[in-house]
């Protein structure tokens, strides 16, 4: 099955060329049929390659399948080749099962919708893009693949581009994120001057033998790398565009948050983790970014009356663990906490989609309420997704990875008590928001009727996320042993905290968010509206709300000065100098049809005396 490797990123890409082309003239089944087929096609292809890769691994515990030479410039010979190891079978795995239910879920969502087969060809050139990335074989083509997410993003945010808005945020997301790319750029251009190769497994070695710990090529490399991991999983101090990004439909919120772009980052890092402990400050800035970031996005999850931005800053609090694990050194957790967390991402935005639906595509959750017996199914799987996501003890799978991280940060060589406060205070932070939009949506007093049910292709794919939301993480110890072959194992330091500790230190941390939500918005709910009343409460409110004013900040230090330079130079100074030259050029035509007096004598003459002058030069020099 190995041999069959090509197809799974294949499949996609021919589902999104036919749908371009012909997609306009399709009625609405048959594109939902090619969409949605093509992606599962995809899933089934990589379930029977990871069956064959666990039951007969590959010697050396990798296959690379080469496809044919890209470039051929001097030593530059890049190829279309993919490298399928257990790091990149995990995550293409996950990346396409997962993105196959949110394509099935579309099909009934998007139903009506005038743009519906362009919207298939865009999510299914989005999954063709991850599966790239997550196989490439060489940075070049990583890239391409990283790239590839990023115009994806941009279509699908902006997919209901007739409202300016959408328009903005799609712009908005393709500029923020190209900020981190240019820094990839740089960065590949940097390994590749100094170690002569892209191919990643090559240049690992490379490095690894001719730059010592420390070494400033390697800082550079990898902090270059952070930049553009930064910017595709958005992490501070790039991570304004992600909540923006909720202008899109939901089933794209879903495959955003969930499978594919945000999990870039996280992935490239892990990918390339002996550039980053060949540099162990660019390492520690993962994990100080990551513990940040999740504190930062907490806050602001808590004051959100969006209810997919509230889903928004959790995505990007939960990176933020992703990163806290990769920084200390916990590669295995980081990516065990991705694949928990595709499951109960996509879970909630699906949910949460039946609760839009449901409501005249209401999304202030100040506006619905009493919703747990009008849509038993969005409930209930809404639940066990929150459940996952604050980390209920022993049960969710978010629980287990989330677990697992929080002890790494306590007892890593490269982490320390201070990252795991950090931890603990987002676990605080994710239950108290969790529940908190729990209980607002569907307890309470129903404020908006029911006008929409979902059906079989919403409540199907919601339910199968749920399974797997709960028995995703009973598999731990199996999955670190298929992951060690491919990552370093995580050192621990000695006399740190015990995992019976650090368990029960997470139990209590989710139970003192849980019973402070239950408190402030289901037993008195008055007590958050007086808080948040307060003058002191409504800043920190305000303040919270507006991303910590980081748009604000970019407004003025960035967006303002350039806007006014475009202002000041309207007539555009460069454009000056082109007129001069063309100015200069009708000049010289005046000045030479002057001579065009139509008297042969003076023609004459002027031959006569240009002849003179040009033998003088001649015979002077």
């Amino acid at each position: 099955m190995l041999p069959l490797l090509w197809l799974v990123p294949a499949i996609p890409f021919a589902g999104a060329l036919t749908l371009a082309v012909l997609g306009p003239r399709m009625r609405e089944k048959a594109a939902a049929v090619i969409g949605t087929g093509s992606i599962a096609v995809s899933a089934v292809i990589s379930l029977f390659i990871a069956a064959a890769f666990l039951t007969a691994p590959p010697a050396a515990g990798a296959y690379t399948q080469t496809l044919w030479t890209w470039i051929d410039v001097g030593s530059f010979r890049p190829a279309i080749a993919f490298y399928l190891d257990a790091l990149s079978l995990v995550m293409m795995t996950v990346v396409t099962f997962v993105s196959f239910l949110i394509h099935v879920y579309s099909a009934e969502f998007m139903r009506g919708d005038e743009g519906y087969s362009r919207f298939f060809a865009y999510m299914n050139l989005f999954v063709a893009s991850m599966v790239t990335l997550l196989l490439a074989d060489n940075l070049l083509l990583l890239y391409l693949g990283w790239e590839g997410v990023g115009l994806c993003s941009y279509l699908l945010i902006g997919f209901w581009y007739q409202d300016p808005a959408n328009g903005l945020a799609g712009r908005k997301a393709f500029i923020v994120t190209r900020i981190g790319d240019t820094a990839m750029a740089v960065g590949l251009f940097l390994l590749f001057h100094n170690l002569g190769t892209l191919r990643i497994q090559d240049l690992m070695h490379a490095a690894q033998s001719q730059w010592p710990v420390g070494s400033a090529y390697a800082i550079a490399a990898a902090a270059l790398l952070l930049g553009g991991a930064v910017g595709k999983s958005a992490q501070l101090p790039l991570q304004t565009w992600l909540p923006d990004a909720m202008a899109g439909p939901t089933p794209t919120s879903a495959l955003i948050h969930a499978a594919t772009m945000v999990t870039a980052g996280v992935y490239l890092i892990a990918r390339t983790h002996v550039l980053f402990a060949l540099a162990p400050p660019v390492q520690f800035a993962v994990a100080v970014v990551g513990a940040a970031t999740l504190l930062m996005a907490g806050f602001s999850a808590a004051t959100q009356n969006d209810i997919k931005r509230v889903l928004a800053y959790s995505t990007i609090s939960q990176i933020g663990y992703m990163f806290l694990a990769l920084g200390v050194g916990a590669w295995s957790a980081a990516i065990f906490h991705f694949m928990t967390h595709a499951f109960f991402k996509a879970l909630l935005f699906l949910a949460a989609g039946i609760v839009i639906e449901a409501l005249h595509h209401e999304h202030n959750i100040f506006r619905m309420g009493g919703l747990r017996n009008e849509l038993p199914v969005a409930f209930w799987t809404f639940l066990i997704g929150g459940c996952a996501l604050a980390g209920l003890p022993l049960i969710t799978a978010g629980y287990y990875s989330k677990d697992l991280i929080l002890w790494s940060a306590a007892n890593s060589t490269a982490g320390g008590m201070g990252l795991w406060a950090a931890g603990m205070a987002g676990v605080v932070l994710t239950s108290l928001y969790t529940f908190r939009l729990i209980f607002l949506v569907f307890f309470g007093r129903l404020e908006t009727a029911v006008s929409h049910r979902p059906g079989l292709a919403m409540t199907v794919p919601a339910c199968v996320l749920a399974f797997l939301s709960i028995v995703g993480g009973f598999g731990k110890l199996p999955f670190e042993a298929l992951l060690a072959t491919a990552l370093p194992q995580f050192r621990e330091a000695g006399g740190g905290m015990s995992e019976a500790l650090a368990s029960a230190a997470a139990g209590l941390a989710f139970l003192a968010g849980l019973l402070a939500a239950w408190y402030a918005y289901l037993q008195n709910p008055s007590l958050a509206r007086s808080a948040a009343a307060n003058p002191a409460g409504r800043l920190l409110h305000r303040f919270w709300f507006s991303d910590w004013g980081m748009d604000w900040l970019y407004d003025r230090v960035f967006i303002r000065p350039v806007v006014w330079a475009a202002s000041a130079n309207k007539a555009d100074v460069i454009d000056s100098i082109y007129d001069g030259l063309a100015g200069a050029a009708a000049l010289c035509y005046r000045l030479l049809s002057a001579t065009e007096t139509g008297k042969l004598r003076w023609y004459a003459a002027w031959i006569a005396g240009g002849s003179v002058v040009t033998l003088a030069i001649v015979m002077w020099l």
